[in-house]
């Protein structure tokens, strides 16, 4: 390697530390100060005494002669943020490194920074699957029915977007997007007409769960999440070179040796998994796919591995902060999550159009 190449790859390494310790640390911050808001305000020292107590630090700190943090001073505190603070917390940080990784993973696919998970009708057709359990009381799967329904039809919208969109056994961007495009205008009809059947709940009940919100997050959802988010990010590690080939082009990338139609199809099916799973139990949330990849990749460049860890972490911070924002801004209300996401995503969404039309479609 000569001497420039190999300074210029230092740099980067050393760029890409610095973000992800950076992003570490402001994460584990919002975390501590997320758990402790709320009606019932903990202090950060003793929502992380709590933490230490339940894996046993502080025990390991008393070894060593060594005092840890206080426990929380209320009576209800430690039992209010592990039934309740802590779950909801550990929501908002899969589902936004799930939403932000997904929006990566469509970027490299259709080689447009504009890309966002929703394009291929997975949202739209979770929406229809939670209406659908809203409207008419179903009950097949027990109180996970709304959850189900919506995964099981999100991933049935992206696999007809995508059997749609092949011809000669190949996969045209453009015609995937446009069949995108119109399975969302399919699905919000479908949307309009459930909320036009249901009663007044069910119509509170589908407006709310389009708007996002993780009021109500419990262990059990956080542990079936969990699984989905981590084969996700390691499928996006493991694409990561193979993506930075397919930035080259379709027909190198081919030269090179990468099958880009397989390619294609198991990204997709990583998209189509990582947004089924945090829209069936977050709702719609909007905007965190297309601002947190972009971000990144101002930040570090085109590559990809780096842009997967960057991105994990800046939409579990990004989401984290949000919902800390939707329980705090105004007293005693949880306002919808995708409302706050969508003002922060809509302007900078704006932005990003002016600046690629000014740079003639380039990645950032």
């Amino acid at each position: 390697m000569k001497p420039h190449a190999r300074s210029t790859a230092q740099g980067h390494a050393v760029k890409s530390t610095i973000l992800f310790v950076a992003l570490a640390v402001a994460l584990a911050v919002s975390i501590l100060v997320s758990a402790g808001a709320g009606q019932l305000g903990i202090p950060p020292q003793e929502v992380l005494g709590s933490l230490f107590h339940r894996v046993g630090l502080d025990a390991l700190l008393q070894f060593f002669g060594v005092s840890g943090p206080p426990m929380p001073a209320h009576p209800a505190g430690d039992d209010t943020l592990w039934a309740i603070r802590f779950p909801r917390v550990a929501m908002a940080a899969l589902v936004g490194a799930g939403l932000a990784v997904s929006g990566l993973l469509m970027q490299a696919v259709f080689g447009n920074p504009l890309a966002e998970p929703g394009i291929i009708g997975i949202s739209s057709g979770a929406a229809v699957g939670a209406g659908l359990a809203i409207v008419f009381g179903l009950t097949l799967f027990g109180e996970w029915t709304t959850a189900v329904l919506a995964f099981l039809a999100g991933l049935a919208a992206t696999f007809v977007v995508y059997a749609m969109s092949r011809a000669d056994g190949k996969t045209e961007v453009v015609t995937l997007v446009l069949t995108g495009i119109a399975v969302n205008a399919i699905g919000g009809a479908g949307i309009a007409l459930l909320t036009f059947l249901g009663d007044t709940q069910s119509r509170e009940q589908i407006v709310f769960w389009q708007l996002g919100s993780l009021a109500g997050s419990r262990w059990s959802q956080v542990l079936v999440i969990a699984p989905v988010i981590a084969v996700g990010l390691i499928a996006a590690y493991v694409a990561a070179h193979k993506l930075d080939l397919l930035s080259l082009g379709e027909r190198n990338a081919r030269h090179l040796g990468v099958n880009v139609e397989a390619l294609r199809i198991t990204m997709i099916v990583v998209v189509a998994l990582l947004v089924g799973a945090a829209v069936a139990f977050a709702g719609i949330i909007s905007f965190v796919g297309l601002v947190i990849p972009h971000l990144m990749r101002m930040i570090l460049g085109p590559a990809h591995l780096p842009l997967v860890t960057a991105s994990a972490l800046g939409g579990a911070l990004l989401l984290t902060l949000a919902d800390l924002a939707a329980r705090t801004v105004v007293p005693m209300t949880d306002m919808p999550i995708g409302m706050l996401t969508a003002l922060v995503g809509g302007p900078f969404f704006f932005w990003l159009l002016r600046r690629t039309r000014k740079r003639a479609g380039g990645w950032a």
